[in-house]
């Protein structure tokens, strides 16, 4: 584990499809041998979202959620997949955690679907607890345990618009630099 203090979390925020992935995207091109974690992706056919994938900085995916997947948790019309949301996002995190040469932890995202999973909120509060910088992505929903996360004196919100998409990216990676 690093010895440095803790220096802040950053979370970015807004609406559905307004580019918070593309920013963690170009976070993780950045840093690619001291990051890792994961991001989510949409899935579409013909047209139709009709799910979502998650994929971690090492290249391995998996269903976060989908119409046709059968599960006891449903967000909407998807239904949530709890062991690929262990295996890829968790172990991904777990993995940063235990990494010294892993200076950044990207967790894409925290919302309602990744919830579902207990060992995802614990392993998320371990990471946004640990002396790594956490880039990631919070849902803007009323739930407890965002609204804690949301409360930390640590936690840096982002709110991601029209306006500012295009260059949010580069004045992340500053605080991300400076916070180094």
């Amino acid at each position: 584990m690093s010895i440095r203090s803790k220096k802040i979390n950053i979370l970015l925020t807004g609406k559905p499809g307004i580019g918070k992935t593309t920013v963690i995207k170009k976070i993780i091109e950045k840093y690619k041998k001291n990051i890792s974690g994961f991001y989510t992706e949409e899935i579409r056919e013909k047209g139709n979202r009709v799910g979502f994938r998650i994929k971690n900085t090492d290249g391995e995916e998996g269903l976060l959620s989908h119409i046709d997947v059968k599960s006891r948790f449903k967000v909407g019309k998807y239904a949530v997949n709890t062991n690929d949301i262990d295996k890829i996002g968790v172990d991904s995190i777990n993995r940063a955690l235990h990494n010294d040469e892993i200076d950044i932890i990207v967790i894409d995202e925290i919302a309602k679907m990744e919830l579902f999973s207990e060992n995802f909120k614990n392993t998320v509060s371990s990471a946004l607890n640990s002396s790594k910088i956490v880039v990631g992505v919070i849902q803007d929903k009323n739930i407890e345990f965002l609204n804690r996360i949301r409360e930390r004196k640590d936690v840096k919100i982002i709110c991601i618009t029209y306006q500012n998409r295009d260059e949010i990216a580069e004045d992340i990676i500053k605080i991300i630099r400076y916070n180094l």
